[in-house]
């Protein structure tokens, strides 16, 4: 304590006693967070270090959070994202001197390639689809065919879905383009990111199932909802919906299903069908949503 006194370096210790909650309540006010980063910060770091003091969060502790809990449920780019966004909230804190070093600091996380992850053959989506609701089972197959991530089909709008036009697409719009569940509520934003704004194609058998679909519900302001015409969260479907689809049931023939699935995956399922489909069959010949990579594969 001497010798770090000496060089400047002394941290009292009562001060690293302070929570991370607390931190970031402070670190907050200091800041303009965007929701897209509360996002992350009340869906991966608060499960995990809430209630800890900021002295006892450990590089190794760090560490082994990335690989044992982010890796195995998130991409490889959200894990490296969510460690960015920890390394800064835990670096101002050194520079107040409530601690001494940055756990995440220079941290070595080897992100090395991962298996592939599943993909749906067509009869595959057809099934979670049909045991589903007939309100929800259109999100399925909406969804693997297009590619959309969640926020953006979880948060689509009939006035950007335009059935009747040639060719029938939608629009994700730069400014309300996707939901976003923000310390418990759920709002409208922007996609995720610039190249997120984009129009998005629809088969001619999808854009007549769509048209089906708003028939039910003439007056909803969204092409998909949950119960009483709310808003779908992204934990309470995969509990209640797609979670029991892929389990099955047994009283009605239905047999476990693609249990690895998420259903993220129907938007990896969406570019397999095209490049298996040489992507004329869903796009017709029209696909200016494709990744570059996707676009050249499919020539």
């Amino acid at each position: 304590m001497e010798s770090d006194q000496r060089r400047c370096r002394f941290v009292d210790p009562r001060l690293a006693e302070t929570t991370i909650d607390e931190w970031i309540r402070q670190w907050s006010d200091a800041h303009r967070v965007a929701d897209i980063t509360w996002a992350t910060y009340d869906s991966h770091i608060l499960p995990r270090w809430s209630g800890t003091s900021l002295g006892d969060i450990k590089r190794m502790g760090v560490k082994g959070w990335v690989n044992k809990t982010l890796r195995p449920n998130t991409a490889d780019k959200s894990a490296q994202d969510i460690l960015v966004l920890f390394s800064m909230i835990l670096g101002e804190p050194v520079d107040e001197e409530l601690i001494g070093a940055n756990p995440c600091r220079k941290l070595r996380i080897s992100f090395e390639d991962r298996p592939e992850r599943p993909h749906a053959a067509t009869d595959e989506v057809d099934a979670l689809a049909g045991r589903m609701s007939p309100d929800i089972g259109p999100m399925v197959v909406t969804d693997a065919c297009t590619g959309l991530r969640w926020g953006e089909i979880a948060g689509l709008q009939w006035i950007r879905t335009y059935l009747d036009d040639d060719p029938p697409h939608i629009d994700i719009d730069p400014k309300f383009g996707a939901l976003h569940e923000v310390r418990g509520r759920v709002e409208l934003g922007p996609p995720k990111t610039p190249a997120s704004v984009r129009t998005v194609h629809l088969p001619p058998f999808l854009a007549d199932e769509l048209r089906a679909h708003r028939e039910g519900n003439p007056d909803a302001q969204f092409v998909f909802t949950g119960a009483n015409g709310g808003l779908h969260r992204r934990s309470n479907f995969r509990r209640r919906i797609w979670l029991p689809a892929q389990a099955g049931d047994e009283k009605k023939g239905w047999p476990p299903l693609n249990q690895e699935l998420h259903f993220h995956d129907l938007s990896h399922t969406h570019k397999t069908w095209l490049i298996e489909d040489h992507w004329r069959l869903w796009s017709g010949g029209r696909a200016p949503h494709l990744l570059p990579k996707i676009r050249k594969a499919c020539r």
